[in-house]
């Protein structure tokens, strides 16, 4: 079985990949912050396909570390890494803007991404195989009204994708990145610091994507043969035409 190391596990897109995942003959190593969740994902697919937990914050440079480092000898080799772990907080004008949010954003999207993948990346070259999908958002390829730092830190993301996909090209490793337009997660209750209302809100009058809908996507990507690479793909809800612009037609 392949291994496949998914970061921000817990919740949304990367819980709904392990879940698809485990469904399909791999196993997982799932990571994230909070242990009673992945207590529970573990406990529901271990029938399905083996399974370890990594109880890490990705902005934790030396627990990434550490914890990549002290899997067993036999969960060494991972094939696939899924670096999903990411978050907004708060939308505000820049000059409005709080900097401890904009630190959240780029340690977590930025340099948390940056920390596994230095954990993880050595062993793929070592073995000449891997694949890495990271996973973005529109807001990488358009920048939106008070969007800002959160885009900034996703522009970064598809860089760091670029950058990577050039740097392991010599190592026969696998390089893209998926980039969602509006899911329907945690994510925008995240953004607003627990207002359900407003995070309700962000998808009213229209249907957006379903973590379920990204999981099978990158289900797709990690099963092409091995002289196909999906480098980047872009993915929105059919009533979103760009960052900015949805159609609220539904009641």
């Amino acid at each position: 079985m392949s291994k496949v190391l998914i970061t921000g596990a817990t919740s949304g897109i990367g819980e709904a990949t392990a879940r698809i995942f485990a469904r399909n003959g791999f196993s997982l190593i799932l990571c994230g912050r909070r242990q009673e969740r992945l207590d529970t994902l573990k406990d529901e697919l271990s029938g399905l396909c083996p399974v370890r937990t990594l109880c890490f914050d990705v902005r934790d440079r030396e627990r990434v570390a550490a914890g990549i480092s002290g899997l067993p000898a036999d969960w060494q080799n991972i094939e696939i890494l899924i670096n999903n772990a990411g978050n907004a907080h708060g939308l505000s004008l820049l000059h409005e803007g709080d900097t401890d949010d904009w630190d959240a954003m780029m340690d977590i999207n930025v340099k948390g991404l940056l920390y596994v993948s230095r954990a993880v990346l050595p062993g793929m070259v070592s073995r000449n195989k891997g694949h890495v999908i990271n996973i973005g958002s529109i807001a990488g390829k358009e920048v939106y009204p008070a969007g800002n730092v959160y885009c900034a830190s996703k522009y970064a993301v598809d860089a760091i994708t670029k950058g990577m996909r050039i740097d392991l090209n010599a190592h026969n490793i696998r390089v893209g990145a998926v980039n969602p337009g509006l899911v329907d997660t945690e994510f925008s209750e995240v953004r607003f610091k627990g207002d359900k209302e407003r995070a309700k809100n962000v998808y009213s009058g229209m249907t957006p994507l379903r973590a379920e809908d990204i999981a099978e996507i990158l289900l797709f990507i990690i099963t092409r043969p091995a002289h196909v690479n999906i480098a980047d793909l872009l993915v929105l809800p059919t009533a979103q035409a760009s960052a900015a612009i949805v159609r609220r037609d539904q009641p």
